[in-house]
């Protein structure tokens, strides 16, 4: 028998072994229906994002400020502490401010020490500290009321933001014009690719409404000022912004 006939026999024979493996990958035992796999290609997709902005102004302010006293003994520095913010809170309820929008949200009563070097810590007091948040509804009063706490004992402002009592219609537009957006964004890709747009895959939100801070710089006015004019305190708008993401079908 020569080479090329035994090298044919050889290839024959390997293709005859090699027939069963690929039929019982494809069936399974007992004679059941054969088991098929499909290798499906991706769809092409466009993945972009976008987002929707509005300008909107406030119409609620919200101001933390304390009652903040020293004195020789921890029942001292308290009980001077409660006077002053009883006054506080008694002073709040005469520019309207209702019980349900004053929150106590820090108390706090610490030791104080002076301290000399190569002497050891030498106590010097006690302090404490009452913190409270206020919700104002009524923007025309911010300053009245920051004046009047301050006449009343409130050493410390800690800072102030300015919000929305109800975003939703705020945050409504702000999606149309996010989904607007996507949407041209989607069209422009298409149109520079050359490939026709498909539907929407998935969508994905973000962002959305959050009270925004002013700087503090503004309020250090506060206790200079009480004396005399009411402490101006400006709005200005908030941003309420949505970001959104979004998978196209793209084909030709």
């Amino acid at each position: 028998m020569t080479r090329t006939a035994r090298a044919l026999m050889l290839g024959t024979a390997l293709m005859t072994l090699a027939a069963p493996a690929v039929a019982s990958a494809q069936s399974q035992p007992g004679g059941s229906s054969p088991m098929q796999v499909h290798a499906m290609a991706q769809q092409p997709a466009l993945n972009l994002s976008a987002y929707g902005e509005v300008k909107v102004a406030p119409d609620q302010a919200t101001i933390n400020f304390g009652v903040v006293t020293e004195a020789p003994t921890a029942q001292e520095a308290m009980a001077q502490n409660a006077q002053q913010m009883t006054r506080v809170v008694a002073a709040l309820r005469r520019a309207g401010i209702a019980e349900r929008d004053i929150q106590t949200s820090g108390l706090n009563l610490s030791a104080q020490y002076d301290y000399q070097q190569n002497e050891p810590p030498r106590l010097r007091g006690y302090q404490a500290a009452n913190r409270v948040t206020v919700t104002i509804n009524d923007l025309s009063k911010v300053g009245t009321t920051a004046d009047a706490v301050v006449t009343a004992g409130v050493n410390q402002v800690d800072g102030i933001s300015f919000g929305l009592k109800d975003p939703k219609a705020a945050e409504d537009q702000a999606r149309v014009l996010a989904v607007r957006a996507l949407q041209d964004k989607a069209r422009l890709y298409a149109q520079a690719l050359g490939v026709d747009l498909g539907p929407v895959r998935s969508l994905t939100e973000g962002g959305g409404y959050a009270p925004q801070p002013r700087p503090e710089a503004m309020y250090a006015r506060v206790a200079m000022d009480a004396g005399g004019a009411s402490t101006p305190v400006s709005a200005g708008e908030l941003t309420v912004r949505i970001d959104i993401s979004g998978t196209y079908d793209i084909g030709r």
